[in-house]
């Protein structure tokens, strides 16, 4: 593992939470790093964090046609693009029932589809180079669920999803991908960041309350560090074998692991079912 070749990061969503701290670390490790911002005016509080190696460029994850314009002009500036963390992306809240359809996809729109056009932005150049990385900030709600997630937790698992199987389409070409899932991390994700749907069915709420309260009051108080991810993801982006697949967070891991128990006692429960429906 070689943490001092330098790289040129594209980083999505860095004017505030991980792609600040993300940024933030990739500079201070001497690489260079190209941040999209959604506002014109986030543009030189990014750049000022570095004369040289901090540039900006406005863009929305969501205005698909303008993403492989802005990528071309990115590498005409800085030549290569080595890692792509596809980082922009925020929180739905409500009950399914509650929460209108619009409001489904503008969650895939952002988490999901802005971050597969990014992708296919950067793979040719990739491809010519026979080398980089793809990071996909997913989170532990892609593999564990809660009442009142279900837009943000499906457009999550979509994103580990695609993740795996990109990383078996490209394993051979030199480029790595992994999806990075943290856990409750001390960021705007449950603040200001998250869209929530209005309440308006009684039914709800006795299994959504007790979660919505739980995550106001834990917010601005998670014991997650953004920048100690900051430094696991150098880490990661430095490893000569990646994973494609890394938990972020003692919360993470553990929910994870409860999950997987939980899922191999119901294979194990239903495997009679499971395994009746062949031919004779």
């Amino acid at each position: 593992m070689n943490t001092h070749v330098h790289k040129v990061f594209l980083i999505t969503g860095v004017s505030s939470g991980f792609g600040l701290a993300f940024s933030q670390a990739a500079l201070a490790a001497g690489h260079t790093v190209v941040g999209t911002v959604r506002r014109e005016s986030e543009r030189a509080a990014f750049e000022a964090l570095d004369a040289h190696r901090a540039k900006a460029f406005v863009l929305d994850v969501t205005d698909f046609p303008a993403i492989e314009p802005l990528v071309a002009d990115i590498l005409r500036e800085v030549g290569q693009i080595d890692v792509l963390v596809n980082n922009a992306g925020y929180g739905h809240e409500g009950i399914l029932e509650e929460s209108p359809l619009t409001e489904m996809q503008r969650q895939f729109d952002v988490n999901v589809f802005g971050a597969v056009a990014m992708i296919k932005a950067v793979l040719p150049g990739m491809r010519e180079l026979r080398s980089g990385h793809i990071v996909n900030i997913t989170s532990m709600a892609g593999f564990i669920t809660l009442p009142g997630i279900a837009y943000y937790s499906g457009s999550k698992f979509a994103l580990e999803g695609i993740s795996e199987a990109l990383a078996k389409e490209v394993e051979s070409l030199g480029i790595h991908v992994t999806a990075v899932a943290p856990g409750s991390f001390r960021t705007e994700w449950a603040g200001r960041s998250m869209i929530r749907s209005g309440r308006t069915l009684g039914d709800y709420d006795a299994v959504f309350d007790p979660v919505r309260k739980a995550r106001e009051e834990k917010s601005g108080r998670q014991d997650g560090d953004p920048h100690k991810a900051a430094q696991a993801l150098l880490t990661l982006v430095a490893a000569e074998k990646p994973p494609v697949h890394l938990l972020l967070g003692e919360d993470a891991v553990r929910l994870v692991r409860e999950k997987i128990a939980w899922l191999q006692g119901e294979i194990d429960a239903w495997e009679h079912l499971s395994i009746s429906t062949g031919f004779d």
